[in-house]
């Protein structure tokens, strides 16, 4: 991190792991631990740890799901009062290769009936100020903003 005189936060890093759910943790604690070090409010920082978790963890279950692990290259970038992620990875894209559309689910019905997911899009599109998926070829880009 790079602290500049007149107090703007600047922090740029990369990190690269195979997609599993232990290697989500700890790159989602990496990743926010060094933004607290850079200044980003701790209450952002949660909201950042909550669409990354949910992010990655996509990644794991539905682009690399079916076929062996492959790698998840997380990129960070903040100025000033913006953060820039994006997280690549090799997986199957999404359906229509196009971002769901994050709607709430209906809670409104008998217990038995409650959705096991579905919440994920939601909270992401939620959390973050910008969200935009990319198929570049083989590879999957989702591109995470928001104001810190």
């Amino acid at each position: 991190m790079r602290q500049d005189s007149d107090s703007r936060r600047h922090a740029r890093f990369a990190l690269r792991i195979e997609a599993s759910e232990i290697n989500t943790r700890s790159v989602v604690q990496s990743v926010c631990g060094r933004l607290r070090l850079a200044g980003v409010a701790p209450l952002r920082a949660g909201d950042i740890e909550i669409v990354l978790a949910e992010a990655i963890n996509n990644v794991v279950e539905h682009a690399y799901g079916q076929s062996e692990p492959g790698p998840i290259h997380i990129s960070c970038s903040l100025r000033n009062d913006r953060l820039d992620i994006r997280i690549n990875d090799e997986g199957r894209p999404l359906p229509d290769e196009r971002l769901p559309p994050g709607r709430v689910a209906d809670v409104d019905v008998p217990l038995n009936d409650l959705p096991e997911g579905g919440f994920g899009w939601f909270l992401i599109r939620s959390l973050a100020t910008e969200v935009r998926y990319d198929r570049c070829g083989t590879r999957n880009q989702l591109s995470l903003r928001f104001k810190v």
